[in-house]
């Protein structure tokens, strides 16, 4: 499952790189906002160092599939890449007033996703060391934060219009809005990432409840991945994402995290499973 997760970033890091390559700085843009006001010739330049980046990433994701040093030298660029990012939620920019406070989240829905990759770089720096215990808590913070978060905007009829460009787009998802309004569509998407969100943490102490909470919030990050093959926008030309793609890609760190969090499960609780699913292990039997 580690070699999968890091296949995961090595593509995601390879098509970011070359949407950024062909000059799509749209989600770029949203977070050099935060330091500099930037023109376009200035983001060009901004975003080679990030291109760099990116590409070493990709080169040292698939060297760690056989190598520590590569896994240990991956975690720190992760690091480096996600801190800047990050660092630019402080800013106005990326929210949206309204709501008495409440973070509702514009162009920051992206940068949160930094968050996944932040949660990988730590697994992997202490992979040899790390109790399952610990790399199963740390791949749910990213998970249960974007949920938490991004689901509960679901509620807001800001959200509930912006996603029906890409909810009307999805053969898995269109059904809704023959039953229900766009609101009410978007109400039971929140409601899903939620119970998914709580069916998985409280798996840590009830592990039937494991299953379902990991089908249901990989469900989530599998879907939006489909959006790639159906939403018009999510390219721009051959190999190159949108900045609408660039959004949707991140997911795919969610995905390693789901496949880091299993891994650390079924590690620390392989009789649970067993359990799970109504059976006892040889070991119970003897």
């Amino acid at each position: 499952m580690l070699h999968a997760a890091l296949l995961l970033i090595a593509l995601s890091a390879a098509l970011i790189a070359w949407s950024l390559q062909a000059g799509q700085y749209g989600s770029f843009s949203a977070i050099v906002a935060f330091y500099t006001e930037a023109s376009p010739s200035l983001l060009a330049q901004l975003a080679q160092p990030q291109i760099w980046a990116l590409w070493t990433t990709v080169l040292l994701a698939l060297l760690a599939l056989r190598w520590r040093l590569a896994q240990q030298l991956l975690a720190l660029n992760l690091v480096l890449l996600s801190f800047l990012p990050l660092l630019s939620l402080f800013g106005a920019q990326h929210y949206i007033a309204g709501l008495g406070g409440f973070p509702i989240i514009g162009s920051g829905q992206g940068v949160i996703k930094f968050v996944a990759l932040l949660a990988i770089a730590i697994t992997l720096w202490r992979w040899p060391v790390a109790k399952p215990a610990e790399r199963f808590w740390l791949n749910f913070l990213p998970v249960g934060l974007v949920l938490l978060w991004i689901g509960g905007m679901k509620f807001l009829p800001f959200e509930a219009k912006g996603i029906v460009d890409l909810v009307s787009s999805s053969p898995l998802l269109s059904w809704l809005y023959l039953i229900a309004s766009e609101q009410t569509a978007s109400n039971l998407i929140g409601i899903f990432d939620w119970l998914g969100l709580l069916l998985l943490a409280a798996s840590y102490r009830w592990p039937r409840l494991f299953i379902p909470g990991f089908l249901l919030c990989g469900s989530v990050f599998f879907t939006t991945q489909t959006f790639l093959l159906t939403f018009p926008n999510a390219w721009s030309g051959p190999g190159v994402l949108s900045s609408s793609g660039v959004f949707i890609i991140k997911d795919l760190w969610f995905i390693a995290n789901m496949l880091l969090l299993l891994q650390a499960w079924l590690q620390r609780w392989p009789l649970r499973l067993s359990k799970a699913f109504g059976r006892q292990s040889p070991t119970n039997l003897a």
